[in-house]
């Protein structure tokens, strides 16, 4: 049992001090990275048969494709708390106005003409 809440505490550090696991869409974006760049030097090494461009053109496959899925997650993160946020305040104003004069789903009803004597 040790060994498994030993486990649950280790977490992989980039660098030796960025936490991968407490850094929103991290994780996922290394990943992307480390496939982007074995993509783009294998697809280059094929074409060109040149080990170290090969290598370098890898290293900024590796770059460009971490930094490119590491924004779209946290922009996509950060959408999804803006809508959460107003559906959490349309929540609160539907029970705060609720049953009065001011719910917006209650609407008056038209009177209808009393002429018909």
């Amino acid at each position: 049992m040790a060994g498994e809440e030993e486990s649950k505490n280790k977490s992989f550090k980039l660098l030796g001090f960025l936490d991968v696991q407490k850094m929103p869409c991290s994780r996922e974006a290394i990943l992307h990275g480390a496939g982007g760049s074995v993509a783009a030097g294998l697809l280059h090494f094929l074409a060109t048969s040149r080990v170290k461009r090969s290598f370098d053109v890898g290293f900024a496959g590796f770059l460009l494709t971490t930094l490119g899925s590491w924004f779209y997650c946290r922009m996509n993160n950060a959408k999804i708390r803006v809508q959460q946020r107003q559906i959490q305040k349309g929540i609160q104003n539907k029970v705060v106005y609720e049953g009065t004069v001011l719910d917006p789903t209650n609407k008056p009803r038209p009177e209808s003409p009393s002429g018909s004597s």
